[in-house]
């Protein structure tokens, strides 16, 4: 035991500069590092436990979101088909903190010649905008959901400044002169079978052509061999295609992609018909949010989602909350040679708890992990080892801002 603490504290001086070790044991093995102040209502700290498979080290960021000058948003490269490293992302928006989040398309091996768009998974909510919807469950990226959750399933925090887990539904509509189809899809790199999907110029330029790929159970399956695309602009179909394309979607318009059902509905449309499209993410249960990405529920009213994997151990990102939403925990755990063992997803719900949040949400892991901080004037600090030897870039993830 003292061999393992002698590589903690130097660890800990390493990572944090110095932080000192409070030494203090809470539950099975969880040990606390002190807390620094990171700028006013946010604080860092880090602290070590002992997992199944062996010992965990890992970073936590709390955030007060009763102190009026914290504010929490989405960090993402500026469209939906794109990554960029989080402490890259953090600089760019001015985050104090951030974390990683959501799964996302990472890899195409399985189709090729369609390139991996790097979309997330789940819906997207920046500063209050509608980015994308969620994908079909079996098209998703990421270790296996617990029972009863779906891609829908989301963490932010409320335009009412609350942090909160919710579900976010795409609702919507094409509206023709001949009534109306069926939206299935925003912005995602996956559709439903049948279905039609819209893409904004919030998508990007990424190609398109992966949403009409793989089926709502197999996310390797072929891609569709009936497809068909439609540009619109200023309300009319400006132009057509059978194959879904990839570039800059114009201000002013959008391009409707759809697949089997889908496909032949859209064929119907001809150049000059009018077109128009409605999308809007509705919550479940609560009010509209002002941030919110996608990744999956384990902890709920302090208790441990049921069916959560205690197998399987890596390195995690989890984001947390308590005291009714107001206070924000941002966990990272190390992916140092040392503590890469990580932890399993339940192990993972129980640090939580133990860490003092009530509800707590998994987040994209693995080489993918990353936690930074940012001083006033500096460039933001990558706190941990990400687990691949460098930082990752990813799709979005959550930021924690104060304003001076």
């Amino acid at each position: 035991m003292r061999a393992v603490l002698t590589v903690l504290t130097a660890l800990v001086s390493l990572i944090g500069g110095g932080t000192a070790w409070a030494g203090t044991e809470e539950g099975a093995g969880l040990r606390l590092g002190g807390s620094t102040a990171i700028a006013p209502g946010v604080s860092y700290r880090e602290f070590s436990l002992n997992g199944s498979h062996g010992a965990a080290f890992g970073h936590l960021l709390t955030a007060d979101l009763r102190e009026q000058r914290v504010s929490v948003d989405l960090l993402y490269p500026g469209v939906v088909g794109a990554r960029g490293r989080i402490s890259e992302l953090a600089d760019r928006r001015g985050a104090v903190g951030a974390v990683n989040g959501d799964f996302f398309n990472i890899a195409e091996a399985q189709h090729p010649g369609v390139a991996a768009t790097g979309a997330p998974v789940g819906p997207a909510v920046a500063g209050g905008t509608d980015l994308k919807a969620a994908v079909p469950d079996g098209q998703r990226f990421g270790p296996a959901m617990p029972s009863g959750v779906t891609t829908e399933d989301v963490f932010g925090v409320g335009t009412d400044r609350v942090g909160r887990m919710d579900r976010l539904r795409l609702r919507g509509a094409v509206r023709t002169g001949d009534g109306s189809l069926a939206l299935s899809g925003f912005n995602q790199y996956a559709l439903p079978v049948d279905g039609i999907g819209v893409y904004t110029p919030a998508w990007g330029r990424a190609s398109r052509l992966r949403a009409t790929c793989g089926t709502d159970t197999d996310r390797g399956a072929p891609c569709s061999s009936e497809t068909w695309e439609l540009t619109v602009k200023g309300g009319r179909v400006a132009s057509t295609a059978r194959r879904p394309g990839r570039g800059t979607i114009a201000s002013g318009s959008v391009v409707l992609v759809g697949r089997e059902g889908g496909a032949r509905a859209l064929r119907k449309l001809g150049r000059g018909d009018r077109v128009r499209v409605d999308e809007w993410l509705q919550p479940r249960r609560y009010g509209p949010f002002r941030c919110a990405l996608g990744g999956f529920p384990i902890l709920r009213g302090g208790r441990a989602l049921s069916g959560l994997d205690d197998e399987t151990s890596t390195v995690r990102t989890a984001a947390g909350l308590a005291d009714r939403g107001r206070r924000l925990y941002l966990l990272a755990l190390d992916g140092s040679a040392d503590y890469r063992s990580g932890l399993t997803i339940a192990e993972l719900a129980r640090a939580m708890r133990k860490l003092g949040a009530t509800d707590a949400f998994n987040l994209d892991g693995g080489g993918s992990s990353t936690l930074v901080t940012r001083t006033h004037g500096a460039h933001a600090t990558v706190r941990n080892h990400p687990s691949g030897g460098t930082e990752r870039p990813v799709a979005n993830g959550i930021g924690i801002f104060v304003r001076p």
